[in-house]
């Protein structure tokens, strides 16, 4: 599946490859975060599943934003359907098709970046592909991982994935407007997983549809925003 981290089929990487490959990424992340901090700019990595209502949350976010200036990039494996979408919701965006890889690298996001106005955003979101696997361990110059979960996923997908929970700063429960359709479903029993798994990782439940939730999604992302700029004006009083 894909040819970057080695998680498809009997393919094998070795041990000194693998980490050769993640040093690389690593000081191409670096090279992002200082785009980011240049320019004050919060960078959000979401995560998820496909389907799991990522596209539908920045979408939300653009409608719910308050003069918050948005920026993204889009990760797929064969089309810039979702940044297309994302555009029309105002949103400046770039696509990332990655052919077989599953998951975005600091350098195809670091590509991408050329193609935004980063001078007056406030959030850049990177909407990686979908997969609960891969994006976890690659760092692409972010200030915080999210991820969504939606809930018609199953409550057990944490346990099932735990390194991505384990991962984040965040976890967005997206669809709630779905629960009433879901016999039996409850976002407890989400939260019950993720807690063993994860105790401290707070959880945010949230309708992209009905608008439930987002305000307390946008005070999570402006609480990090504080921290940027605060450490950014240390940094570099201007």
């Amino acid at each position: 599946m894909c040819e970057t981290c080695g998680c498809g089929g009997g393919n094998v990487i070795p041990v000194e490859i693998r980490e050769n490959l993640l040093a690389e990424n690593d000081r191409a992340a670096g090279h992002n975060r200082e785009h980011f901090h240049r320019h004050r700019v919060t960078a959000v990595n979401l995560m998820g599943s496909p389907g799991s209502g990522k596209t539908a949350l920045l979408e939300a976010t653009a409608r719910a934003g308050g003069g918050r200036a948005l920026a993204a990039v889009s990760g797929d494996l064969a089309t810039d359907r979702d940044a297309d979408r994302l555009r029309q919701a105002g949103i400046q965006s770039q696509s990332i098709t990655t052919g077989s890889a599953c998951h975005l690298d600091a350098r195809l996001v670091h590509r991408a970046l050329h193609g935004v106005k980063l001078a007056g955003v406030d959030y850049f979101f990177i909407e990686n592909v979908g997969n609960l696997v891969c994006p976890a361990i690659f760092d692409l110059g972010q200030t915080a991982n999210v991820v969504a979960l939606a809930v018609t996923e199953g409550e057990d997908k944490p346990l099932k994935y735990p390194v991505m929970f384990q991962h984040v700063d965040l976890v967005i429960l997206t669809k709630l407007d779905l629960l009433p359709h879901l016999p039996g479903v409850t976002a407890d029993a989400y939260e019950r997983s993720l807690r063993q798994v994860a105790p401290a990782v707070p959880l945010i439940g949230v309708s992209a549809v009905a608008g439930t939730g987002m305000q307390e999604w946008l005070g999570w992302l402006d609480a990090r925003r504080a921290e940027v700029t605060a450490a950014a004006s240390l940094a570099d009083p201007r």
